[in-house]
């Protein structure tokens, strides 16, 4: 039974925390975004504030959001597809500098002649799914499997075949997200549930790029060792496209192990680090907003949101909720169901 007042709930203060932190992230990570550490350095010296609402992640996030809601939960690449034609302005509007050319390309491609599960042909790598891919984490909270089940359909509308590897880099980010739900989750437990449920044969790339940076951020134990390192043996952690999910997801969970989960910090690093700076530091933001809950996020911070975001975070994490508990409902009457048969 969904709650009265669904705003009372941990569910929900779990879920705006994630809302939260992806889009301080987003925010900034800004200024940074494509730029060296050291060009970063000497131009800002430490960046830990924001002045926007972020960019093309925070807006694919909000579509996504939209197409879970839709359908109870239960979102295919179709449905996410139909969100993105129907609301064709949010990409090709103000923002659409920020977009990289697989979001484009796949919404031209919808929209003149391809079906959404043949859109993503010929896309090239990015991190456009596994960036806004944190709903499917709040709508399966605590059940990462089911998270994974769902992100690799769903982001297959932007990335298949050899670029499938971006889907893997997707899921990582979804199962975290849905971990860091759980009352017990840990830093530990949630860096598990990020690898557990990538496919082990076809993910394998996705996988060793992840065990290869977390393990040196586990080596290292310090941000600024790490980040140094990291820019030396830049063809080991590198792509040779900055949003490559590749060189992005690796780098989020290795900076929420080297940050412990802290949502300033998590924010903070990304940002710091350089290169795709905004996509990490919002994917970072999500999972330790969502392990943290709003309690970890600075008022300040909150305050800002609230005064630049379009979407109103504070309703859109209400929805998500109810959306969540809606779909519980629905599964438990069919197990319910089974119940009976089995007797």
């Amino acid at each position: 039974m969904i709650p009265t007042n669904v705003k009372s709930t941990i569910l929900y203060q779990k879920s705006l925390g994630c809302l939260l932190g992806g889009l301080v992230g987003d925010a900034i990570g800004t200024p940074a975004e494509g730029k060296d550490y050291r060009v970063l350095e000497e131009r800002f010296g430490w960046i830990d504030d924001f002045t926007s609402d972020g960019t093309d992640d925070t807006v694919m996030k909000g579509l996504l959001a939209e197409a879970l809601i839709r359908t109870d939960g239960y979102a295919t690449l179709d449905d996410w597809a139909v969100v993105w034609l129907d609301h064709w302005e949010a990409i090709f509007g103000p923002k659409l500098n920020k977009f990289f050319a697989s979001v484009i390309h796949t919404a031209h491609k919808m929209r003149r002649y391809a079906v959404p599960r043949m859109a993503a042909l010929g896309n090239m790598p990015s991190s456009s799914s596994a960036m806004c891919i944190s709903p499917v984490g709040i709508v399966n909270a605590g059940n990462p499997r089911q998270a994974a089940l769902q992100t690799y359909n769903l982001a297959s509308l932007i990335h298949q075949y050899d670029v499938g590897f971006c889907q893997d880099g997707a899921v990582a980010m979804a199962t975290a997200v849905a971990e860091a739900f759980r009352p017990d989750a840990t830093v530990d437990s949630i860096l598990d549930a990020a690898t557990a449920y990538i496919m082990k044969l076809s993910g394998k790339e996705m996988l060793a790029a992840i065990a290869r940076a977390v393990s040196l951020a586990r080596e290292t134990d310090d941000y600024r060792t790490f980040r140094a390192i990291v820019y030396e043996q830049a063809d080991q952690f590198f792509c040779e496209i900055t949003c490559d999910s590749r060189e992005t997801v690796p780098l989020t969970l290795a900076l929420f192990y080297l940050a412990r989960g802290d949502v300033e910090k998590c924010v903070t690093y990304g940002a710091n680090f350089g290169r795709d700076a905004d996509t990490i530091a919002s994917m970072c933001g999500a999972i330790a907003g969502a392990f943290q809950g709003t309690a970890g996020i600075k008022p300040e911070w909150i305050a800002k949101v609230n005064q630049y975001a379009s979407l109103n975070q504070e309703e859109l994490a209400a929805r998500l909720v109810e959306t969540a508990l809606t779909k519980l409902e629905k599964e438990w009457a069919a197990h319910r169901q089974l119940e009976s048969i089995i007797a």
